[in-house]
Parts: C-alpha cells; sequence; structure tokens
C-alpha cells in the first residue's frame, strides 16, 4: 500500500482529485492544504507527498523541505509536484529540493497515479511537457532565497513583513531585495516583480 499526501491549497480541487487517487487501487490518500501540510506529514509519514508548487500562504515559497523528513532513519517521504512549463520558479524549487516526479499541471489523472506509483517505487518520472520549464529554470539568476522574498513582495508583503515571515532581519530583506533587483536589471522593487511576474518566477 502507497501511503499519499496530497497537498494543495484549492479545497475543492484538492478533495476532487484525493477522492480520484483514493479509487486506485494500492493508494492510501490523505490531502491537507499548505498551511497544516508538514505537521499532517509528521504524523502521516507518507511514502509519497504529490504536491501543488503554487502555495497561497505566507512562506514566499512552498516549503518542499519540511514533507521530507525522515522517520527513524528511513528514507523519508519522497515528493511528485504538480508544475507549468511557464512557471520555471517553482520549477526550480522543486528540482533543489530533490522532487523525484513532475507531472504537468495540464496532464491527466492518470498521469498523476503512474507518477505516485514510480516515484514510490524510487524512479524518476519527468512529463516532456516540462522541458522548455527546465531549460528555463536554469537560467533563473535568482537563488531560492531570492525567489522566496521575491514571492512575498510580489503579494504586498512589506520588508518588515517579509522579515518576519522569513525569519530575517529587516537589513537582511533589504539587501535581498537590492540583488533581486540588480539581477533582474530593474529600476526598482516594483520593477523588478514585474519583470520576474512576467518570466514567471514567482
Amino acid at each position: 500500500m502507497i501511503r499519499v499526501l496530497l497537498v494543495h491549497d484549492a479545497c475543492l480541487m484538492r478533495s476532487a482529485l484525493a477522492d480520484r487517487l483514493a479509487r486506485e487501487p494500492g493508494l492510501e490518500v490523505h490531502h491537507a492544504p499548505w498551511c497544516s501540510a508538514p505537521a499532517r506529514a509528521r504524523v502521516l509519514r507518507p511514502d509519497v507527498c504529490a504536491v501543488d508548487l503554487d502555495c497561497s500562504d505566507s512562506y514566499g515559497i512552498a516549503p518542499l523541505g519540511e514533507l521530507q523528513s525522515r522517520h527513524n532513519g528511513s528514507r523519508g517521504t519522497r515528493l511528485v509536484v504538480l508544475a507549468s512549463a511557464n512557471r520555471p520558479g517553482p520549477l526550480r524549487q522543486a528540482v533543489e529540493a530533490h522532487a523525484l516526479g513532475y507531472v504537468d499541471k495540464d496532464a491527466t489523472p492518470e498521469r498523476l497515479v503512474a507518477a505516485i506509483r514510480q516515484v514510490a517505487g524510487g524512479r524518476r518520472f519527468v512529463d516532456d511537457s516540462l522541458g522548455y520549464g527546465f531549460l528555463r529554470a536554469a537560467e533563473m539568476p535568482l537563488t531560492r532565497r531570492e525567489l522566496s522574498v521575491l514571492s512575498l513582495a510580489a503579494e504586498g508583503a512589506s520588508i518588515a513583513d517579509i522579515a518576519h515571515s522569513l525569519h530575517l532581519s529587516n537589513g537582511t530583506v533589504r539587501n535581498y531585495m537590492a540583488a533581486i533587483t540588480r539581477k533582474t536589471g530593474a529600476r526598482n522593487r516594483v520593477d523588478a516583480i514585474r519583470i520576474s511576474q512576467g518570466e514567471g518566477w514567482v
């Protein structure tokens, strides 16, 4: 039996997809929004977390690392991510978190089932349609922390809000914003957000 935790912030989508997955033989399916997913994962100890990379909470970017804790020396939870080729920022985040499965959001539920089974067996699964997204992700100039800062800034968070959410000092956040502005070739913070959103980085 493969224990699966499905993580998605849209309740209707999450419930419907969990119900569809639960009809597959050999899958034990649980689901949670991002705000409670890390705690749920610690309790459930799933074999696979299937996660939507779009995170609506105050993390900046989805906290994939918090879903992967090892259990008493075991291999830990393996990740399958739901991604879009036009969003290279989240794709890069998933690569850095060592996700094994990459399923296009436009794919069928059957593709997600196939990915879960393959990843549970320790094998990589990548939808061909995400290839261009991976190329763009490799060319991104921003680090994971810079992406997290920028994602929160794009949601309208102030320097103080970003610092609080990411456990940083205000000065460190300002330094990150200066680096982001320089790397994106932007004139200011607003321009950096505009450029990054246009590129699909946040």
